[in-house]
């Protein structure tokens, strides 16, 4: 049957007959004209839309520029293998029903994806790290993108970073240095982090891990980059010798030494650099661009930075609340600082760059069900939308800017939260913000669940962690961090590590249904799944705006309460054994599944520690007298309501993390919970 519109009714009269088929003729003609605008559109395309996915090659736009992606791929059986399968329907009311509900990927609602075909050469894959110093975690870093198209980097801070302090011999803080995450207390340390990787370089991509300190640390990261674009200059216009003479006269008349780069940890020679550190970026350590070139060069240099800079900070403070704890400034005033991180980005064309992750993934660690963490994630992400509204902001010049953070676990709503997540935020931004194309687009990063590693048989946990790398990869996530299986007991070693990124690797390019881009689609159970993971979450919708909202449900800690509700549910069931975890409540070895101990604890050395103080000591006194003025120049901007990330971007090339964040609670107030 022959789609095309006006095809078919001129078919109708050109039909000759009794007088029934003249009455079909004008039934058909008059629920014809009366179809919507929307419907017909849909028919009418149908067609062509089929043969653009059956030809040998497809070709659309992003932002303007052409990308063609050819169609199939051979197997080695010489199979063709379709990228985007196309469903058979031929009758209007199924073709219509799949388009407004499913869809192709990269088109409205989005369920199967936004964009139509996945990134050419370049996995999704997104390994998180942290540990030690920055020259460790940079070692790390490097070590994860080896023979990797991209460096998607995904970093993890200690406590005291993720509190806002600087390392000190403070007993709550000297154990603390360096574990669990990087400690990164300035911007000497966030030049060494991603030192060796050229941040505006299309194929870099780093995220942050960081909440209630994120601006500072965003703060912090892009001026790493600006200075990285001024070395380039540099470099360039073979101003090496000029600009190093000028550092040494910087550093002489300061009487203190030129900061280096040292991996104490690995017992290397100062400025010994790990293997594929190039050493971009440290050229300019201890001192900011704008101190050896002409004004004008710096900005163009500055501007050229943070308009190609890729990446994402978290930066979600609601979920700090209701879920991970590490609220540090009043909430009112860390939704304001949110606030003037987008309007800066806005202001300055930022458009490569997430201002926030809007997160569930430390809701469903906390205990959430993968209902309750898609519901409670997507409610702050409105939030955050009717916030910046309410500041005067133009729906479609910060929505693109918004990002998403999911936990990935073994439930089988896991299999659809990328979906669901997509069809209602598409749906929202469409028809309730009136927002465009870009603004309709949900983009997130996938991380499997941590929750699901477990300290017995911990072989046993790459199979689970496989198991929903699976799930993120057919979803067509945008971003995929793979646990390592010994994270239960430890930080992941070289070897785990390995082992975690082999398994993106293995499913992207060896296994064959994967080559296939949208095989969830046309699935009986995925499609029930779909349908009944989406109500669930307007019936929770339902349940928060009872309660005032987002922030009012918050006062009455009912985010939290129901978070902890469903964390007891699961570990009963758990520790009676009604939920079967194998090799931890059933299927036990003969030796009885005992706690692995394990060989390799990975802990930031004491030499370590020692060095972050003094590094911290050191930058401090070079940096005094400058440091009181810009923090008196932040504190004003703050209380003047001027945008206080653009005072940051300043104030972090003399202050600390810690500095910067005693002057803010003097004038935005400290956390407190509502109790």
């Amino acid at each position: 049957m022959t789609i095309n519109m006006q095809h078919n009714k001129t078919n109708m009269v050109n039909l000759s007959g009794s007088p029934a088929s003249n009455e079909l003729q004008e039934l058909y003609c008059t629920i014809l004209e009366n179809l919507r605008p929307e419907v017909k559109r849909i028919l009418d395309e149908w067609g062509k839309k089929k043969e653009n996915y059956q030809g040998e090659n497809f070709t659309y736009h992003v932002r303007g520029k052409e990308i063609k992606v050819r169609n199939f791929i051979e197997s080695l059986a010489h199979s063709r293998i379709p990228k985007i399968s196309v469903p058979k329907y031929e009758d209007w009311g199924e073709i219509v029903r799949w388009a407004m509900v499913e869809n192709f990927p990269g088109e409205f609602p989005y369920t199967a994806g936004v964009y139509p075909f996945k990134r050419q050469g370049e996995d999704p894959t997104r390994m998180f790290a942290g540990e030690g110093g920055p020259e460790r975690t940079n070692k790390r870093f490097h070590y994860l993108s080896q023979g990797m198209s991209a460096a998607r980097l995904s970093t993890a801070f200690d406590s005291v970073t993720l509190y806002g302090e600087d390392p000190d011999y403070r007993p709550d803080i000297y154990g603390k240095i360096g574990n669990s995450g990087v400690s990164i207390a300035t911007v000497d340390d966030a030049k060494k982090l991603y030192s060796g990787f050229d941040l505006t370089n299309p194929k870099t991509s780093v995220s942050m891990t960081i909440n209630g300190p994120a601006p500072m640390l965003l703060a912090f990261f892009m001026n790493a980059a600006i200075d990285q674009e001024c070395e380039k200059y540099i470099i360039e216009n073979k101003l090496i010798e000029e600009v190093k003479v000028r550092i040494e006269k910087i550093f002489s008349t300061k009487n203190s030494k030129i900061p280096v780069y040292q991996n104490i940890a690995s017992h290397q020679l100062p400025n010994e650099l790990p293997e594929g550190n190039n050493g971009l970026g440290l050229m300019l350590l201890g001192v900011s661009g704008d101190q050896v070139l002409e004004s004008a060069i710096y900005e163009e240099c500055k501007q050229r930075a943070i308009q190609n800079v890729r990446g994402t900070v978290q930066a979600d403070i609601l979920k700090e609340d209701q879920a991970q704890n590490t609220c540090i400034f009043s909430t009112e005033f860390a939704l304001r600082m949110m606030g003037d991180i987008q309007q800066y980005f806005i202001d300055n064309k930022v458009r490569n760059f997430y201002s926030v992750s809007i997160s569930g993934y430390h809701i469903a660690e906390a205990g959430a069900n993968p209902i309750t963490q898609l519901a409670f994630t997507l409610a702050n992400g409105f939030t955050f939308v009717e916030y910046y509204l309410s500041r005067g902001m133009n729906i479609d010049d910060f929505a693109p800017n918004l990002s998403f953070f999911f936990s990935n676990g073994i439930d089988p709503e896991y299999a659809v939260i990328g979906r669901v997540a997509r069809r209602i935020w598409a749906k929202a931004m469409k028809f309730k913000y009136g927002g465009n194309e870009r603004s309709q687009m949900l983009k997130y990063h996938i991380q499997t669940s941590g929750r699901s590693l477990h300290a017995q048989e911990i072989d046993f946990n790459d199979i689970r962690t496989t198991l929903q790398a699976l799930y993120a990869i057919y979803d067509n996530c945008n971003s995929l961090h793979t646990n390592a299986y010994d994270e239960a007991i430890t930080t992941p070693t070289e070897e785990s590590v390995r082992r975690a990124v082999a398994i993106q690797l293995i499913i992207n390019r060896e296994l064959g249904l994967a080559k296939n881009e949208n095989p969830l689609q046309g699935s009986f159970i995925i499609e029930e799944l779909t349908d009944l993971v989406e109500q669930a979450v307007y019936a929770e919708f339902n349940r928060i705006t009872e309660r005032g909202g987002v922030l009012g449900a918050m006062e009455m800690m009912y985010q939290r309460n129901k978070i902890q509700e469903e964390s007891l549910y699961y570990e009963t069931l758990k520790h009676t054994g009604e939920y079967p975890i194998i090799g931890v409540n059933t299927f036990l070895s003969s030796t009885g599944s005992p706690t692995i101990l394990p060989q390799e604890v990975i802990r930031s050395t004491t030499e370590e520690k020692e060095q972050q103080i003094q590094n911290v000591e050191s930058f401090q006194e070079r940096n005094a007298t400058n440091c009181e003025q810009v923090l008196a120049m932040l504190k004003n901007t703050a209380i003047n309501n001027g945008n206080i990330f653009q005072a940051l971007l300043e104030a972090a090339k003399f202050c600390s993390l810690g500095q910067m964040s005693q002057a803010l609670y003097q004038v935005g107030g400290q956390y407190r919970r509502n109790m």
